[in-house]
């Protein structure tokens, strides 16, 4: 059995989908509620702020797609939208360095302003950095692999 992969690019574009779906469901039911009394009017304001707030969310996954295509990335360097293979103690695991947004489509997902993504983000395979979860507090990791793709969840 062939286990499904996808790339960075490819997560943010189904995520895309995902929250245009979610728009267009939205955009149908405020329009059911269209009339009424005041506090379904009231109503109609909240789902207009929330309608705004993803379209705000789709936006910015817009602009995440674009900078991934143009995204030069560098063999053997961690790079944000890379898959990469680290060990914190605990063994090796998998992640994407990658946004908020692949975090929440479901992706274990490092996000490069965190305080690991910003150790890890222009880090070597083989190397050990070190970063700080919180203040007082000094932990390392070991780059292991970066740049495979990561199994895409059913």
């Amino acid at each position: 059995m062939t286990i499904p992969v996808a790339d960075s690019t490819t997560l943010l574009t189904q995520r895309l989908d995902a929250l245009r779906a979610e728009r267009a469901d939205m955009v149908a039911e405020t329009r059911l509620q269209s009339n009424g009394d005041l506090a379904d009017r009231a109503t109609n304001v909240e789902a207009i702020i929330r309608l705004q707030i993803l379209d705000e969310r789709i936006a910015t996954v817009e602009l995440e797609i674009a900078e991934s295509l143009q995204r030069q990335h560098v063999e053997g360097v961690v790079s944000v939208g890379d898959v990469v293979t680290i060990d914190l103690g605990q063994g090796d695991e998998t992640y994407l360095v990658g946004s908020v947004e692949q975090a929440v489509a479901g992706v274990d997902t490092i996000t490069p302003g965190s305080p690991l993504g910003q150790a890890i983000v222009g880090a070597e395979v083989g190397s050990t950095v070190s970063y700080e979860p919180r203040r007082g507090v000094t932990l390392d990791v070991v780059i292991r692999s970066t740049g495979e793709l990561l199994p895409v969840s059913a």
